[in-house]
């Protein structure tokens, strides 16, 4: 370019001067115009092609400045895929929450008779935190109790009616067995009568006694008679009075049972009333913190609802870092299993934190995104027995989700998807090969190959979707 740009100049100043002996004018313009036209050619040649390259398939420079045809051969870069170990981690923010917290709210109305704690207090589980006066509730058991005792009089009036009842049907039974007695005897008499009666007549039909006498064992006879249907009629009437007793047993044994019944209600509401006096008294349901108090002496207090809660109790001794997983990584996560420490490694970071930083394990999810965020709940746990992990604290939880020990690595620029698979490529005698592969584990920019390559094959690293197979490459050995 620069010969030709010297060329172009010498014809302009050859022309210049026989114009100069023409007209008689200076060539001065034209050499002013020298430098531009040697920056303009210095900044064409930047921008042309090299005229030569090495001796491998590149055009050459003849030797009249000419140049031979490009050669269509590419260079790529290739090399063997890699064996490492692949680790895929997440990095999420986290929050600390205690490992259990509740809130206390009262569950009957009345005035706060006493605060007993304190924010920041520790207290143990059954202490009593806060008194509320209401003597209703002691009025209301000293009624239930009245009810008791006079339920329990009933109770006995009752079971001494069914004696008085049973009393009476062993009368009655009595009575029974003793006009059957009377009929028996009447029945006897009776029949001796008849019989006396009988030897009479025939006495008075020999003229041995007289007729008199026969009349006298008549009326006997029938006076016997009239005994003996009396005695029956008494058994009828005793065993009538007997199921009149039995009866009367029977109403006497309900009349006991639903006096006891009675009882039994009147306890239960005793019992109720006590349980009610015991809400006077707010316990901590377990060994804890006072993390906040809303309500001091006088206060009047109403049953739990949209009121806020009196206090609140965390266990702080133990802590639970909250992290949400992203849908993309949630299928990784692993938690513990009973007991058994399966879940995924973990590391906390928090620059309050000694040393910055605390390893453990996840230790559960809650196996559902969430329709909102969709995330993954998790949770690790962590002892605080130092109370160093303060909650509601923002931390970092980085998440060990996978690792692969030893497999064969490729850039994710290796890999070629397509509708018949995944495949990468090969240089095999200077020319692109397809090879089927199957992929596993992605980090970052690169993937675990599962299968379909040794590990001693030259595969193109960088761009390799634009090359065809059978097409001649050049290799160019990765940096």
């Amino acid at each position: 370019m620069i010969l030709k740009v010297l060329t172009m100049l010498n014809s302009f100043f050859g022309s210049s001067r026989l114009e100069e002996r023409a007209h008689g004018h200076s060539n001065s313009t034209a050499r002013a115009l020298l430098p531009i036209l040697i920056l303009l050619a210095g900044c064409n040649s930047a921008t042309e092609p090299k005229s030569s390259s090495s001796s491998n398939g590149a055009s050459q420079t003849t030797a009249d400045g000419g140049s031979a045809a490009a050669s269509s051969i590419d260079r790529v870069t290739a090399g063997p895929p890699v064996k490492k170990d692949l680790q895929l981690f997440t990095d999420q923010p986290a929050k600390v929450e205690p490992y259990v917290e509740t809130a206390i709210h009262s569950k009957i109305a009345g005035y706060v008779q006493a605060m007993q704690c304190d924010i920041g207090d520790k207290v143990a589980k059954g202490q009593v935190l806060i008194r509320i006066h209401a003597p209703e509730y002691h009025d209301q058991l000293l009624q239930k109790r009245g009810m008791l005792e006079q339920i329990e009089a009933q109770a006995k009036q009752a079971e001494a009616a069914l004696g008085v009842a049973k009393a009476a049907a062993h009368s009655a039974e009595s009575l029974v067995v003793h006009a059957q007695a009377g009929v028996a005897r009447a029945q006897a008499d009776y029949t001796r009568l008849e019989s006396e009666l009988q030897r009479i007549q025939q006495l008075v039909s020999k003229g041995s006694v007289t007729a008199k006498l026969a009349d006298e064992t008549t009326n006997k006879l029938s006076a016997a008679e009239a005994s003996k249907n009396e005695t029956v009629a008494n058994v009828e009437s005793a065993k009538a009075k007997l199921d009149e007793a039995a009866a009367n047993i029977l109403k006497a044994r309900a009349d006991v049972d639903a006096v006891k019944a009675k009882v039994g209600v009147a306890r239960a509401e005793i019992t109720q009333a006590e349980t009610m006096l015991t809400y006077t008294e707010l316990t901590a349901p377990f060994d804890g913190v006072v993390t906040s108090r809303q309500a001091d002496e006088g206060h009047y207090v109403q049953p739990a609802g949209t009121a806020p809660p009196l206090l609140t109790i965390a266990n702080i001794n133990k802590v639970k870092v909250c992290v949400s997983i992203p849908e993309s990584e949630a299928a990784w996560v692993d938690a513990e299993v009973g007991n058994a420490a399966t879940g995924d490694p973990a590391t906390i970071f928090l620059a309050s934190l000694p040393g910055g930083k605390i390893e453990s394990r996840v230790t559960r999810t809650n196996r559902q995104l969430d329709s909102q965020s969709r995330t993954l709940s998790a949770e690790i746990d962590l002892e605080n027995a130092d109370l160093k992990l303060l909650s509601g604290a923002f931390v970092t939880a980085k998440i060990l989700l996978e690792k692969r020990a030893d497999v064969l690595v490729l850039p994710i620029s290796a890999v070629v998807k397509a509708s018949d698979g995944t495949r990468c490529c090969l240089v095999e005698e200077g020319k692109i090969v397809y090879r089927p592969i199957e992929l596993g584990l992605r980090v970052g920019d690169e993937v675990e190959v599962k299968s379909g390559l040794a590990g001693n094959e030259t595969v193109v690293l960088i761009r390799a979707g634009g090359l065809q197979a059978g097409q001649p490459v050049q290799v160019i050995s990765k940096k």
